[in-house]
């Protein structure tokens, strides 16, 4: 066992984005000792946004990391830990509940919440990857309002793109969608809505096949191909929103807790189908998806787990 582990412990929190970090901060003010596990992506999807302008109580905006860090220095103030380590599998059949962890350790714990959060899909290449924050975003509610008065792009042709597209007409000069086939998968009142604003021009039948701007580090543009023809082109942009999908973190959990088809664990409030398993954030929000939404579940979950522990006497 590593040091600050128990033999046995109350509760263990997956995940530290907004939703793990603000669960652990109200278990740890009631005295439950939480333990924090990482996982892959410390601090979440936030660490990806290199401003965040829409946190309550920040009116001149905030690092992501840096959010991130104030929250778990908060939780670590009443005694919360963290360990940084990913959960591989884990057996909820009774408790005490038992996760497996990346370097062959079994943790038990009375009680855990999920809050491991969802991934955005990106296209899958090294220039995009390169400029993940610095243009590219997997979020256009979150980063939207910084591309005022300049052309972005949006990658993608369901619901999600076509949300994403209408909601960047309001901040950006010109909105490019880019689809890789000749119709959208998306509803029909929402595809309409897209192909007939002023602000909207669309390109049908293109894959990104580049994102520009790495030596300057920042997005300017994207290289298009048409899969029809073979041409490529360019696109003078400011911002590029990937909006392909989210796929939820749930697959240590596959066959033990109930799912919806994309993934998403499903929760009545917090709770899951398992007594003293919790989930919180966006591994279980695919609507909201935002880092104050996250944070309300995660204290939601911290309540649920300490009236649960207390219940059964622990």
């Amino acid at each position: 066992m590593g040091k600050g582990l128990r033999r046995m412990e109350k509760l263990v929190i997956l995940g530290t984005g907004p939703a793990g970090l603000t669960a652990a901060l109200y278990s740890a003010r009631a005295n439950l000792q939480p333990l924090l596990l990482q996982g892959l992506q410390p601090g979440g999807q936030l660490t990806t946004t290199t401003e965040v302008e829409n946190f309550p109580g920040f009116p001149e905006a905030i690092d992501g990391t840096a959010l991130v860090g104030q929250m778990q220095a908060q939780a670590e103030r009443f005694g919360a830990r963290v360990l940084s380590r990913e959960v591989l599998s884990v057996d909820f059949s009774g408790r005490p509940f038992k996760l497996t962890l990346d370097d062959g350790a079994v943790l038990e714990s009375q009680a855990v919440i999920i809050a491991t959060g969802a991934s955005a899909q990106y296209i899958g290449l090294e220039s995009e990857k390169a400029l993940i924050g610095r243009g590219v975003s997997g979020c256009a509610t979150c980063d939207g309002a910084f591309y005022r008065k300049v052309p972005v792009a949006v990658v993608g042709g369901g619901d999600t793109a076509m949300e994403d597209a209408l909601f960047l007409t309001r901040f950006a000069s010109i909105v490019h969608v880019i689809h890789r086939r000749h119709e959208f998968r998306a509803s029909r009142i929402m595809a309409e809505r897209v192909k007939n604003h002023p602000k909207i021009k669309i390109s049908w039948n293109s894959l990104v096949e580049e994102v520009l701007g790495v030596a300057e580090n920042k997005v300017t543009g994207v290289r298009i191909r048409d899969v029809v023809t073979g041409l490529k082109s360019d696109l003078a942009l400011e911002g590029l929103f990937v909006a392909i999908g989210h796929k939820p973190n749930t697959d240590p959990f596959k066959g033990q807790l109930d799912m919806d088809p994309r993934g998403y664990l499903i929760t009545q409030s917090t709770r899951t189908r398992v007594s003293g398993v919790f989930a919180a954030g966006d591994v279980q929000d695919p609507i909201y998806r935002q880092a104050v939404t996250a944070a309300g579940s995660g204290c939601m979950a911290a309540l649920e787990a300490e009236r649960f522990l207390a219940e059964h006497g622990l």
